[in-house]
């Protein structure tokens, strides 16, 4: 099965974008992911290929229709594709990098990219759309969060990344932020590499490592609960 992404967007041009180079590019090329974009304003029925309205109350801005949004979808995701379909908006559910997994091993997503003051609320509960927000800022259009949350799923696609393990010990995969690293140099500046990690102690570095991202997640996330180690005394040193 091959993770299939398709985003609906007003800026088809703007992919793959970053996700065309590096290990996501390479991948690509390779058939270990596919990815298309769509022009919304090609499902217009006028001859302004015309996507959006003034907001029904009155306010600033335009709203795009529902009934476009609809056509592109149902084109882009017909019965039977099993592919959720994703709403880029700063009103959805934060993304997590649990969510993360999950579309990664999934068959892919239908991505529509909202523009203006947004979308008009029908579209969402018509065609089940899962809207998904990835942080607590507000972009000109879903199109740079589309590539955010590419990029986190197709970095987890077997054989993009070279070294399977390289998305185990990272940040949130267990719930923590990630240890800090180090290499070479050995004194950079008058900073040394803190001296366990060249003892050649695997478990003290493991408890090390352990006590770090505790440290680090406690200091810099304290909206995340740090999980119970599984009973190895940390140090911290």
């Amino acid at each position: 099965m091959t993770f299939r992404a398709t985003i609906l967007t007003l800026y088809p041009e703007m992919f793959p974008g970053p996700l065309g180079h590096a290990l996501a590019g390479k991948g690509l090329a390779g058939g270990l992911w596919a990815l298309e974009a769509l022009q919304i304003r090609d499902f217009a029925l006028d001859r302004h290929r015309s996507v959006d309205d003034t907001p029904a109350g009155g306010g600033p801005g335009m709203v795009m229709r529902a009934d476009v949004l609809a056509r592109a979808i149902d084109a882009a995701s017909p019965a039977g594709d099993p592919r959720p379909r994703l709403l880029m908006t700063p009103r959805g559910r934060p993304l997590t990098q649990a969510r993360v997994r999950a579309l990664a091993a999934g068959p892919g997503a239908v991505i529509v990219c909202g523009r203006f003051e947004g979308v008009d609320e029908r579209i969402v509960a018509a065609r089940d759309l899962e809207e998904v927000c990835v942080g607590d800022v507000v972009l000109s259009g879903g199109e740079a969060a589309a590539l955010l949350l590419l990029d986190a799923c197709v970095r987890l696609i077997p054989g993009v990344m070279g070294k399977a393990e390289s998305g185990e010990e990272e940040s949130f995969a267990h719930g923590l932020l990630e240890y800090p690293h180090y290499t070479r140099p050995q004194e950079f500046e008058g900073r040394g590499i803190p001296e366990v990690l060249t003892s050649g102690d695997h478990a003290r570095i493991a408890r090390w490592r352990r006590a770090e991202a505790e440290a680090a997640t406690r200091a810099r996330r304290p909206d995340l609960p740090v999980p119970p180690c599984d009973g190895t005394p940390t140090e911290r040193e």
